[in-house]
């Protein structure tokens, strides 16, 4: 793994982590993280404060060179999303009638705190 790929990670991972603790501030619950079955990884999987089973899509980025991180979410990565909820879902014991799909942008730029942007109902 170069450099560029392992500081990717990192910020991702770092991004992941900021938004799991975002969403337990909410009195959310965490369900999963980085969950992965053969299709793929969901990043957050949360139950919220209705019950709802969230599934949740993290973006990072370190400049706004490239745009909003949400603006990564694309319609070819919202069908994967939703592919890899139906994988999750099928594994549960009990069904779930209430879903959607969160997607959450944190921007680390440099100098200022973490900025998190979180979008509710993406891809609907």
């Amino acid at each position: 793994m170069d450099g560029r790929t392992k500081s990717r990670n990192s910020i991702g991972a770092a991004g992941e982590t900021l938004a799991a603790e975002y969403l337990v501030s909410l009195g959310w619950r965490i369900l999963a993280r980085n969950w992965r079955c053969a299709v793929g990884e969901l990043d957050i999987i949360a139950a919220d404060t209705a019950g709802a089973v969230v599934f949740c899509e993290v973006k990072s980025r370190r400049s706004k060179a490239f745009g909003s991180p949400l603006e990564a979410i694309t319609t070819a990565k919202m069908q994967k999303l939703r592919e890899l909820a139906m994988c999750w879902l099928r594994e549960q014991p009990s069904y779930t009638a209430h879903f959607r799909f969160d997607g959450i942008g944190v921007f680390f730029l440099p100098g200022s705190t973490p900025e998190i942007t979180h979008k509710q109902g993406i891809g609907s």
